[in-house]
């Protein structure tokens, strides 16, 4: 049997993260990880040995450090597919692949991973593996990119393409609406799965200066598809001209949106709530509206 699709390229993936480690923008990522370290607060429960997948710059080390949710998490290993984003800086980290998980099954109580896991090829498959390395009634959260993100921009860049090449390839990666993202949990073996959504505009004076901040995120396109149509400065050119020409605001300035979801999931445990079997009901549905029961070839009075 074939594997799933190769949608990514990871080699060029890296490459783009150790470029981006240099300077990296970090304001998505520490606005996810924010919220993850919020999440955990709520959580009653105390969490030995957590894993911080895709570290990057050390977002969520450094929000969990700063609140009072750092006293529920013991020993944090940091892991990124990219060695120099974990270098210069103290703490248990590792160079590892979000597709290819070193951990031992039930060796973890917490994993979390902050906008790092939708490069995956197999997302399914990366979370199936972070499944097994949980302990009974481990926690994940990830936070990954969403359906309705950079749609400013991949609308100019395939109006531009189909303008000055007769023809548009994919330039914006495919990501994964709310309503994908617990089915996505759901079939990954997770139990009481929830995913919602939290959506970012950011204001811009050119699309060149999002352009910079993708490439210093380490977000720009790695797509296997569309690898041998390089963009030219012709092409950018014309679709900074797109952009601002549908989607400037009254200043002049232009938004770009980034849509976060983000997914909790636990490893299925028998202390978990579970749904009842059919026909185990000890309350009859009409008792509980208040109403006459009627059998099924009586016709309700008028």
């Amino acid at each position: 049997m074939s594997g799933p699709p190769r949608l990514f390229d990871r080699t060029l993936h890296r490459q783009r993260l150790t470029r981006a480690a240099r300077g990296y923008a970090g304001f998505l990522k520490r606005r996810a990880a924010e919220d993850i370290v919020e999440r955990l607060g709520a959580v009653r429960r105390e969490f030995p040995v957590a894993v911080d997948l895709g570290a990057r710059d050390g977002a969520f080390a450094r929000a969990l450090a700063g609140s009072e949710t750092a006293a529920k998490v013991g020993l944090l290993i940091e892991t990124d597919l990219s060695g120099a984003m974990l270098a210069g800086r103290a703490g248990a980290r590792l160079v590892a692949d979000e597709e290819r998980l070193p951990f031992a099954p039930q060796s973890l109580d917490l994993v979390v991973s902050s906008l790092a896991l939708h490069w995956t090829n197999d997302l399914v498959g990366a979370l199936i593996q972070i499944r097994q390395a949980l302990k009974p009634d481990g926690l994940f959260i990830g936070a990954i990119l969403g359906g309705a993100t950079l749609t400013e921009l991949r609308t100019a860049l395939t109006e531009a393409e189909l303008e000055l090449r007769g023809g548009a390839g994919p330039r914006v990666s495919p990501f994964a609406d709310t309503l994908d993202a617990a089915h996505l949990l759901q079939r990954a073996g997770f139990a009481l799965p929830v995913a919602d959504v939290d959506r970012v505009t950011v204001r811009y004076d050119h699309a060149l200066a999002l352009m910079a901040d993708l490439r210093a995120m380490g977000e720009t396109s790695v797509l296997v598809e569309g690898a041998g149509r390089p963009l030219t400065r012709a092409l950018i050119a014309r679709a900074a001209e797109i952009y601002a020409a549908r989607f400037a605001q009254a200043d002049g300035r232009i938004p770009a949106t980034f849509e976060i979801l983000t997914l909790t999931g636990w490893t299925p445990h028998e202390s978990q709530p579970q749904p009842l079997r059919p026909g185990s009901a000890k309350t009859r549905l009409a008792d509980a509206l208040g109403t006459k029961e009627q059998s099924a070839g009586e016709k309700a009075g008028r």
